[in-house]
């Protein structure tokens, strides 16, 4: 990987890194707008950290009040997860990839344009979830007195659901042995 900081995105799809399309490249069917597919992933946000809220209530409700601190601090953390959740995405790349952001949106993503298999594309979207969300939840799951920890793998995975959007459309778009790759905002496939 070669991680190059883009800057701040200027909203112009134009600037973003891309390349020349293969032979009989299919773009995925995607929400075309980025203000709707921010609507989209927001509202699946909320509802997964909604779902995800009750076993953490059951389970941890006892354990709030002697861990408030450890609690605020995973919050916290899981609002500040951005930037990591984006290099664990960075990492799965093994050439030029671009960081861009525009924190007063609370947006922050990659780019790279290389070709990747169906599967590494859906590890590649889904390794920030597991590693920061789902990794953290199943520990308090298992420990219920890590309530810090639920809260911030709640956070982290609620607020990957555009990745989920991403996975959803590569499993039922793309052929078995389909590759794909990144042109500006939008996914292409071709075999």
């Amino acid at each position: 990987m070669i991680l190059h900081y883009a800057g701040k995105y200027d909203g112009n799809e134009d600037s973003l890194p891309s390349k020349e399309h293969h032979p009989n490249a299919v773009p995925f069917k995607e929400v075309d707008d980025m203000k709707k597919f921010s609507l989209i992933a927001n509202i699946g946000s909320i509802g997964v950290m909604l779902l995800l809220a009750i076993p953490f209530l059951i389970m941890g409700l006892k354990f709030i009040p002697s861990n408030v601190i450890l609690v605020m601090f995973g919050g916290i953390l899981g609002g500040l997860s951005l930037f990591p959740h984006e290099l664990l995405h960075a990492i799965c790349y093994k050439k030029d990839v671009y960081l861009y952001q525009d924190l007063e949106h609370g947006l922050m993503f990659v780019v790279g344009t290389e070709d990747m298999s169906k599967w590494h594309f859906i590890f590649m979207c889904l390794c920030p979830n597991i590693v920061l969300g789902l990794i953290p939840y199943i520990v308090f799951l298992i420990c219920p007195k890590l309530v810090g920890l639920g809260l911030f793998g709640i956070i982290c995975i609620g607020t990957g659901f555009g990745d989920w959007i991403n996975v959803y459309n590569a499993m039922k778009q793309m052929p078995k042995n389909a590759k794909t790759y990144l042109c500006g905002m939008h996914s292409y496939w071709y075999v």
